[in-house]
């Protein structure tokens, strides 16, 4: 039986949830954590503000929220896979992050009311999503008129010799890391799958237009091997 991506996705991050942090650093070469400081950057989230991390995995992002936004503030992260939520709730208790809240949850059906966040974020979930248009329209609906969405996610590079490279890394080196640090060879396979069917810098920012977002802008890292995507709700 054919498996639908949503059941492939769920299969492949409740496995994976373990190791999943360990081979993020891996894979891109710590440069995730540098690309998510600048996206920050950009985003200037102001004190005390209320923020929501869409298929926020073991919550790096949904930490990183916290910290800005304060303890006046407050911070949902919401995922689909229960393992890959536990790790992050370890964090946030380490942490003892107050303003933070887990949930479990569907991306493609935010359980919140509209216009109630004044920051969205998705960081590498969008290309795991069935439909990236749906879960767009969704952010646009819970997030506040004249508050963002940004979306930071692994992009096609455009620059010559990098795309190549890329794919070839992406297809063969990529699901080799899995089987030796997280003897999980078809999971990081999926993922580069995922990586490879996901849409162009252009092809994004439209979809961000087409979701009801004005003023959208984007920013390639690397080379164009990941880009931040930024889009505003203007009422």
């Amino acid at each position: 039986m054919q498996q639908s991506k949503e059941e492939r996705v769920h299969h492949v991050f409740e496995k994976i949830y373990g190791n999943y942090d360990k081979m993020n650093s891996v894979i891109s070469f710590q440069q995730h954590i540098r690309w998510r400081k600048d996206t920050m950057k950009r985003m200037n989230v102001q004190k005390g503000s209320k923020a929501l991390d869409v298929c926020c995995g073991t919550a790096d992002w949904t930490i990183a929220m916290a910290d800005a936004v304060g303890d006046k503030g407050e911070v949902i992260g919401l995922d689909f896979s229960k393992n890959m939520l536990k790790i992050g709730e370890q964090k946030v208790k380490d942490l003892k992050l107050n303003q933070v809240k887990l949930v479990h949850g569907n991306a493609m059906e935010l359980p919140f009311p509209d216009n109630t966040f004044d920051y969205v974020t998705i960081g590498f979930g969008l290309r795991n999503v069935p439909d990236y248009l749906q879960v767009l329209k969704e952010m646009h609906r819970v997030v506040k008129p004249g508050g963002i969405a940004v979306c930071l996610e692994t992009s096609q590079p455009t620059m010559l010799g990098f795309k190549q490279g890329y794919y070839f890394y992406f297809r063969f080196i990529m699901p080799m890391f899995g089987k030796i640090f997280a003897k999980s060879y078809k999971e990081y396979s999926w993922l580069q799958e995922s990586a490879r069917d996901f849409p162009g810098m252009k092809e994004l920012a439209k979809m961000f237009e087409n979701a009801g977002f004005d003023q959208v802008s984007y920013k390639p890292f690397t080379g164009g091997v990941a880009a931040v995507h930024i889009g505003k709700k203007e009422k």
